[in-house]
């Protein structure tokens, strides 16, 4: 098993059994995530290395355009997809496994929580794992403390309200919020500009 198949297993959303070689595989690849986010986690890095760290850590080049404030936590970090002009604030812990996008110009609040992963519910089978993507759209705004469980969209140029759990795709433009979410309203044409 390598890299490449496991996340192309991953996008087929293929269930992860517990104790299989694509479990035994993720738990390899959450050793690596802990090392690298310890490093970025424990001292001060410039924005720059920050860019390198997170290159490492997704294996995918990250624009000099990102920022972060640290700290930052991953049990995966080889899923997540990150745009130019991303902001992400501190306390943040992305469960990437299953797939994270996160579109240009988007801003991410702390103690912000995204999962890609469900167990399965039969308490028998309850260490298999069931992926499921998190796709963030161009230009939106999470707020502090909001968490966005497995398979949700969020469209472009959304605003998610602080506190608010996202069980459920977000249409663009719209203002969401709540346990569960809910729309709210939708951005004026003035709030647009």
């Amino acid at each position: 098993m390598d890299i490449k198949e496991f996340l192309m297993r991953m996008e087929r959303r293929e269930t992860i059994e517990g104790g299989s070689e694509l479990h035994q595989f993720l738990h390899v690849l959450a050793q690596e995530a802990m090392r690298i986010t310890s490093t970025l986690n424990n001292t001060y890095h410039t924005r720059e290395e920050i860019c390198q760290i997170m290159t490492e850590l997704t294996g995918r080049e990250v624009d000099p355009s990102f920022s972060m404030f640290p700290p930052f936590y991953t049990d995966f970090g080889k899923n997540i997809t990150i745009g130019k002009h991303v902001f992400i604030n501190s306390g943040c812990r992305f469960q990437d496994q299953g797939g994270i996008v996160i579109g240009d110009g988007t801003l991410i609040g702390h103690n912000t929580v995204l999962t890609t992963l469900n167990h399965d519910f039969s308490p028998r089978r309850r260490s298999s794992l069931h992926p499921a993507p998190v796709r963030i759209g161009k230009n939106v705004w999470i707020g502090a403390g909001v968490t966005v469980v497995p398979g949700v969209t969020i469209g472009d140029g959304a605003v998610i309200a602080a506190g608010a759990v996202v069980t459920k795709d977000v249409p663009e433009n719209t203002i969401a919020g709540g346990v569960p979410a809910s729309i709210i309203r939708e951005l004026t044409e003035e709030e647009l500009r």
